[in-house]
């Protein structure tokens, strides 16, 4: 068995936007290097102060050197049918990767991280840095931070690791069925192996405990490995597989309920990886007030603290969508909800569809008698009920709960339960805060599955 030990110095921490200025390769039998390789690039990309800084690598260094392609013949031939090797391989990969794929070349190495074989076969190690590690073992680094040294230190860690491997870490990394190669380097795969393959959301943590990701699963071990499963070179992909040191999660009973906790989660921890979900929603309410003609008017406005609303709504098109539902409903004047301007003369008093009002046309008694039973309506008419499905446990049923077209909450209930009163339910659920995303999401369901849905009354 071969392995291509590989350190690269690079303009950037992704492949997609980021050229390579060096490269070194090693190539041994385990024991003993039988080829060496090295090489300056051109990157055709500038390379930033703080990366030279780092490396010593500047753009005059590097400018009149030859480019990627030039090598990327003899670079596929040392590499496509060996074992890939790198501290924190998939970073390495990531760019050798794509670069040869620009050439055309299309590489597909089992690969081997020495960041995770570090950690699994010298345990107690004060870190799994290169330069920490190496100096754990008395490895030296002659000059740091740049392909060669860095590649030699870790050509001589390798054959430490692969001499002190008694249990098999590096065979079973190689293994097809393995998820080692894939995991980012501070994920322990005693983590992955426990994973449930039920519903539920999942946690990504930083190295300080930080919620960073939030997701969503069907099945719990197939949605994470995903992540795993490929190797992008965009930036995005690359940032967030080296900040992910840990994962929790939690299961639930079906995917609905992860997908309601989900945006829950989200909203709450606001995570820095997260992309949907994370808009600022303003909350609305429908408020009624009677002006000083004695006419009960209707409006949408931010939500107060200290007046209960008739209604809320996370938009504010949701809002005046329903405001308008209702005024057709109860011929209530656009004008009196404030759906109208009050410089114009009533569009629906010219459609004989309202029936003056907002000219005192009617009486502030009569008029009001429709908003009271617009009022009603919204108070009794507006739909509570529960989605009822199977539990976490087989002597258990899982419960979400709508109650005056919100949502309330989520829970379990013992399967043999006989729910009265809607007070009873409630004992049993975990009261969470709402959004539109939330309730379309049980509406769709309910309308989906409608065997699922119990109606309540109070």
């Amino acid at each position: 068995m071969l392995y291509a030990i590989v350190d690269i110095e690079t303009t950037g921490g992704y492949a997609a936007a980021n050229g390579i200025t060096e490269i070194a390769v090693f190539i041994s039998d385990g024991e003993k290097i039988l080829k060496r390789f090295h090489t300056l690039l051109n990157p055709f990309y500038t390379i930033p102060r703080y990366v030279a800084a780092l490396t010593g690598i500047t753009n005059e260094m590097v400018e009149y050197e030859r480019p990627f392609s030039s090598i990327a013949d003899e670079l596929y031939e040392m590499l496509y049918d060996k074992i890939f090797v790198a501290h924190n391989v998939n970073f390495d990969y990531s760019f050798i990767k794509h670069h040869l794929a620009q050439c055309g070349y299309d590489i597909n190495c089992k690969k081997l991280c020495t960041v995770r074989l570090g950690r699994q076969i010298i345990a107690g190690a004060p870190g799994y840095g290169l330069g920490k590690i190496c100096k754990h073992l008395g490895i030296e680094i002659d000059n740091r931070h740049r392909a060669a040294g860095d590649a030699m230190a870790t050509v001589q860690l390798f054959h430490h690791l692969l001499k002190c491997d008694t249990n098999g870490h590096v065979y079973t990394m190689l293994n097809a069925r393995s998820k080692e190669q894939f995991l980012p380097p501070n994920i322990s795969s005693s983590i992955i192996k426990k994973l449930p393959h039920q519903p539920g959301v999942y946690y990504f943590l930083d190295k300080k405990s930080k919620v960073i990701y939030v997701g969503k699963a069907k099945n719990l071990s197939k949605r994470i490995n995903s992540h795993f499963s490929n190797n992008k070179p965009n930036r995005q992909k690359q940032e967030f597989l080296k900040k992910i040191y840990n994962i929790t999660y939690t299961t639930t009973a079906t995917e609905l309920m992860a997908f309601i906790l989900e945006s829950i989660e989200i909203k709450k921890l606001w995570p820095e990886q997260n992309r949907s979900q994370k808009r600022f929603e303003q909350s609305y309410g429908l408020y009624f007030f009677e002006d000083r003609k004695g006419y009960i008017r209707l409006c949408i406005e931010k939500k107060k603290k200290n007046i209960k609303p008739l209604y809320t709504f996370n938009l504010l098109i949701e809002g005046h969508n329903l405001l308008r539902k209702l005024m057709h409903q109860f011929e209530l004047c656009p004008k009196l909800c404030f759906l109208q301007s009050e410089n114009i003369s009533c569009q629906l008093l010219a459609e004989k569809k309202c029936k003056g009002a907002c000219e005192q046309l009617e009486s502030a008694e009569e008029y009001n008698k429709r908003v009271w039973a617009c009022i009603h309506y919204l108070d009794n008419e507006l739909p509570t009920f529960a989605l009822m499905d199977s539990g976490l446990q087989q002597e258990q049923q899982s419960c979400i709960l709508m109650e005056k077209g919100k949502f309330y909450g989520m829970g379990y209930l013992p399967a043999d339960i006989t729910i009265n009163a809607i007070h009873e339910l409630k004992y049993h659920l975990t009261p969470y805060a709402e959004n539109d995303y939330i309730r379309g999401l049980i509406y769709q369901h309910a309308s989906k599955y409608p065997h699922k849905k119990i109606s309540l009354n109070y």
